[in-house]
């Protein structure tokens, strides 16, 4: 049932993007599974005009392998770090997979307008008004309580060196590595000039 479910909402967001029905067409008959070690294995498939999700073993033409977290900042398209960090893996046709993530991230429902389906116009944006701000708070409280935290062990604790204090002595070894090069470069033309007497 969730299957299907998510199946309706990815199909709804197909008209809304033309590129998201060039892409679907482009890729009929293909499949790629989406698979969590231990916990899921969904195939999404194209028809050439609707796309079609559904759980099991079937042959896909590539896999997408990853932890749930890190196959969503993927598929929302935030960062494709989890790629080059090796946290998800894709296995046979990668340019399939680009396609389907690709498609993905244009069909991806918006919640505020999913909400407002079950809840209506007005709840739907407070609710996502909430949301954001409860994110956006969280995000800058996180921020705070680091930079906070690299205050204490920088001067109170003395257990790290402060960003003024770590930048000074970066500049004194660049300064002493130019030095150092530089006459390193006077003794080899004086070797050279001695050399040729």
């Amino acid at each position: 049932m969730l299957t299907a479910t998510l199946e309706n909402i990815l199909n709804r967001g197909l008209p809304r993007s033309a590129r998201a029905r060039q892409l679907c067409a482009e890729l009929s008959g293909r499949r790629v599974a989406v698979e969590t070690p231990g916990l899921a294995r969904l195939l999404l498939g194209s028809t050439g005009s609707s796309l079609s999700l559904e759980r099991g073993a079937g042959s896909a033409d590539a896999q997408i392998i990853g932890g749930p977290l890190s196959l969503l900042i993927l598929s929302g398209g935030f960062s494709q770090a989890p790629l080059r960090r090796g946290d998800v893996e894709i296995r046979g046709d990668a340019e399939i997979a680009e396609k389907f993530q690709e498609l993905l991230r244009l069909v991806s429902p918006d919640a505020e307008e999913e909400l407002s389906l079950l809840v209506g116009d007005v709840p739907a944006h407070r609710v996502a008004t909430l949301t954001h701000g409860a994110l956006d708070w969280t995000r800058r409280a996180v921020a705070t309580l680091l930079r906070d935290l690299g205050e204490y062990a920088s001067h109170e604790r003395g257990d790290l060196v402060s960003r003024q204090e770590g930048e000074q002595y970066l500049r004194a070894v660049d300064a002493l590595r130019e030095d150092t090069d530089r006459i390193e470069a006077r003794l080899a033309l004086l070797e050279q000039r001695t050399g040729a007497k």
